[in-house]
C-alpha cells in the first residue's frame, strides 16, 4: 500500500498551509470577543449578528409556540442562548486546496425537536452555494427537508448532521471535544472526563516529537498511544493492518460485481485513499446509535466504492463495528457517516505542525484541549502593512504605503516621465512597476507586496470590515487589484459596505472599474449576493447600469439567474430602460429550464413605475 504524506495522524504540508489560512482570517479574534459577551448577557441575535449569522424573523419564540408548541419552543429558547455562532463558524467544513472559505452549499443541521410519536422542526443553519461568496450564515426552524429537495438556486445542499455532535456549537458542550480530539477517555458514557493526553500531545498539551510515536503496539492500555500507533500504520501504508489493530471487523471480500464493474473491488485498496481517525470510529458510531440514527452508516472514499460501517444491533455497545467494500452506487438508503467522526481535528494538526500558537485557539476549544497552556484570545489582528525593499534599476528602494497610497523614493517629475513611457507603449520597471501591479492586478508584485495584498483580500473574504478598515486607516493604498482584477469595491458583497463605499469613493476608487470577468462593482453585487441595500447604495452613487458582463449578460439577466427576488423592482426598471440587452439567447433559455416558480416575464406592478429620466 502507498504511504500517506504528512506526519502520522498530521496534516500534509498544503493542508496545514490552508488550515493556518482558515485559522487566521476565518473566525477574528474581535468576533468571538463580541459574539462571547452577547452570548454570556443572554443576548443570541445579538451573537449571532456579530458572527454574521442572519436570524429569520419566524424564529420568534412566539411564532415558534403557534406552530410547534410552547414546549418546543421552551427547548429551542434554551437552546438559542447557548448557541456559540463563533465556534459553530469555527468549526464548519471548509473547501481547503489554496482556498479558505467555506464548504459551499451546506446545511448542518444543529437539533431535532422531535416529540414522542412525532416528528419536530430541525434547527439548522446554511451558507452560500458560491465558493468566495458571502461567508454569512442563516439559521433555520422548519420541517426537515429531505436530501433531494434541498436546493437554493437549483443547486442541491450537502446536509451535515450534528444533531449528535452538540459539541461543535453548544456551549454547554463543549468538553465533548475531547470525543473529537481521540482522548483516551472518548469511550466515557457520561462525557469526557479531565483525564489522560491526547494522542500527539504530552499531558501539558505541548506536541510530540516524532521519535516519541509508538514504533510497536502498544496494547489497549494506554489508548492515546494505541491512537498514535494506528496512525503510524497508515502513515506506512499498511491499512489493513491499522484497521486490525484499532479492533475493527474488516471483511475483504470483494462485493458481487456491478453492471458498470470491469473488475473486482479491492477493498484493502480501497482503504488507502483516507485515513481515518480509527479509534474513534465505535464510540462515535454508538453514539449516533444512542441518539436514533442507525447502525449502519457508509464512508465514502473513491469514485469506486465506499467502505459500510456497522455495529451489531443485537449488541452495538459490546461488539466492534464491522467494516465492508462496496461498488459505487451499492449505497442507495444508506447515511452517509457524519465526517465529524472519523476527520481529526485541525487545530492538534497546526499546533504539531507549529503553524499556531495555543493562544490563538478558539477560547471554547483551548480551554478544553489544551487546559495548561494559559488563556487563549483567538487570532490575532491585522498586520499593519510595512516598507517593501523593490530593486529599481541598480539600487534597492523602499515603497511603502504612505496616507492611502503606495509610494517610492522617486520625485513627481521622474512619475510623470515613468507615465509618459507608459503612454507611448514602453515598460515601467522599478517601484513604478510595483506600483502599477498593485493598482492593475497584473504584472509582477514583489513577494511582500503580495503577501500584503493577500492578507487584505482574505480579510474581506471572510468578512472582516473592521481588520479592512484598521488597514486603511494604517495607510493601505485601496487602489488595489487582485490578479482577477476585482477591486475593493468589488469585494464590498462580502463587507458591510456602509462606511466602506463612502469611504472608497472619496479615495477615487472607480465605480465603474471592471474586473477580468468584465463586472463592475455593481454587478459583482447583483452576482455575488450583494444585499439589496448595497445596491442600492451603489445606484445612489451613479453606478452605471447599462452594463454587460463577460457572458454578455445583461444586469436583469443576472436578477434573474441568481433568482433574486429581492431585486425584482430593480429587474423592472433595468428591462424599461434598457430592453433589449444583454444575451439575445438568455431568456429563451432560462424559459426552458426555470423551476423555480417565479414568473420573471410578469408586467411591472403599476406602484414600482416610475418617469424616466
Amino acid at each position: 500500500m502507498t504511504a500517506r504524506p504528512g506526519p502520522p495522524g498530521g496534516l500534509t504540508a498544503e493542508e496545514a498551509a490552508s488550515w493556518a489560512r482558515v485559522r487566521r482570517y476565518a473566525v477574528p479574534r474581535r468576533m468571538i470577543e463580541r459574539a462571547t459577551r452577547a452570548r454570556e448577557s443572554g443576548d443570541w441575535r445579538t451573537a449571532c449578528a456579530v458572527a454574521a449569522v442572519d436570524v429569520p424573523d419566524d424564529l420568534d419564540p412566539r411564532r415558534i409556540a403557534d406552530r410547534y408548541g410552547s414546549a418546543t419552543a421552551a427547548r429551542v429558547a434554551d437552546d438559542l442562548r447557548h448557541l456559540a455562532p463563533d465556534l459553530l463558524r469555527w468549526h464548519l467544513p471548509r473547501t481547503l486546496g489554496g482556498h479558505s472559505t467555506l464548504a459551499a452549499g451546506r446545511r448542518v443541521l444543529l437539533a431535532a425537536y422531535d416529540t414522542p410519536g412525532a416528528a419536530g422542526p430541525v434547527l439548522s443553519v446554511t451558507n452560500t452555494p458560491m465558493l468566495a461568496g458571502p461567508q454569512r450564515l442563516r439559521l433555520h426552524l422548519g420541517p426537515a427537508v429531505a436530501p433531494q429537495d434541498d436546493r437554493l438556486h437549483g443547486v442541491r445542499y450537502v446536509t451535515e448532521d450534528w444533531t449528535a455532535a452538540r459539541r461543535f456549537w453548544d456551549a454547554r458542550r463543549t468538553g465533548e471535544l475531547r470525543w473529537s480530539a481521540g482522548a483516551a477517555d472518548a469511550a466515557a458514557p457520561g462525557g469526557p472526563a479531565p483525564r489522560g493526553r491526547i494522542p500527539f500531545l504530552r499531558a501539558d498539551g505541548t506536541p510530540l516529537a516524532a521519535d516519541e510515536l509508538p514504533t510497536e503496539a502498544p496494547g489497549a492500555a494506554d489508548p492515546a498511544a494505541l491512537a498514535e500507533w494506528i496512525a503510524v500504520l497508515q502513515a506506512r501504508g499498511e491499512h489493513t493492518e491499522a484497521y486490525a489493530a484499532a479492533g475493527l471487523g474488516l471483511d475483504l471480500t470483494p462485493p458481487p460485481r456491478g453492471p458498470r464493474s470491469y473488475r473486482e473491488l479491492d477493498v484493502a485498496a480501497l482503504t488507502s485513499f483516507v485515513a481515518p481517525d480509527l479509534t474513534r470510529l465505535a464510540p462515535e458510531l454508538r453514539r449516533l446509535a444512542r441518539a436514533g440514527h442507525g447502525t449502519v452508516f457508509r464512508l465514502d472514499l473513491e469514485w469506486r466504492g465506499h467502505l459500510r460501517i456497522g455495529l451489531d444491533p443485537a449488541a452495538p455497545d459490546v461488539r466492534p463495528p464491522h467494516v465492508t467494500g462496496h461498488e459505487r452506487g451499492q449505497g442507495d438508503g444508506v447515511p452517509r457517516l457524519p465526517s465529524y467522526t472519523w476527520q481529526r481535528l485541525p487545530d492538534i494538526g497546526l499546533l504539531r505542525a507549529g503553524r499556531i500558537r495555543p493562544e490563538e485557539f478558539h477560547p471554547l476549544v483551548a480551554a478544553v484541549l489544551l487546559p495548561h497552556a494559559g488563556p487563549a484570545t483567538g487570532p490575532p489582528g491585522p498586520r499593519v502593512p510595512g516598507p517593501v525593499r523593490v530593486r529599481c534599476g541598480d539600487a534597492w528602494h523602499e515603497v511603502a504605503h504612505r496616507d492611502g497610497v503606495l509610494t517610492g523614493p522617486h520625485t513627481e517629475r521622474e512619475r510623470q516621465r515613468e507615465q509618459a513611457l507608459l503612454a507611448f507603449g514602453g515598460t515601467v520597471s522599478g517601484c513604478f512597476a510595483a506600483r502599477d501591479a498593485w493598482a492593475g492586478g497584473g504584472g509582477r508584485l514583489p513577494r511582500a507586496l503580495r503577501e500584503q495584498r493577500n492578507a487584505l483580500f482574505l480579510h474581506a473574504q471572510h468578512g472582516d470590515t473592521p481588520a479592512v478598515l484598521a488597514l486603511l486607516d494604517a495607510g493601505t493604498d485601496p487602489h488595489v487589484r487582485d490578479r482577477r482584477g476585482r477591486g475593493l469595491l468589488h469585494l464590498l458583497p462580502l463587507l458591510d459596505h456602509r462606511e466602506l463605499l463612502p469611504r472608497l469613493l472619496a479615495a477615487g476608487v472607480d465605480l465603474e472599474a471592471k474586473d477580468k470577468a468584465d463586472r463592475t462593482p455593481l454587478q459583482s453585487a447583483v452576482h455575488g449576493g450583494g444585499s439589496a441595500a448595497l445596491v442600492a447604495d451603489l445606484l445612489a452613487a451613479g453606478a452605471r447600469t447599462d452594463v454587460v458582463d463577460e457572458e454578455e449578460l445583461s444586469l436583469a439577466q443576472t436578477i434573474r439567474r441568481y433568482e433574486r427576488t429581492d431585486l425584482m423592482a430593480l429587474r423592472h426598471r433595468l428591462l424599461r430602460d434598457h430592453p433589449g440587452l444583454g444575451s439575445a439567447w438568455f431568456d429563451d433559455h432560462m424559459d426552458e429550464r426555470d423551476s423555480s416558480g417565479i414568473d420573471w416575464n410578469a408586467p411591472e406592478p403599476a406602484d414600482e413605475k416610475e418617469p424616466r429620466t
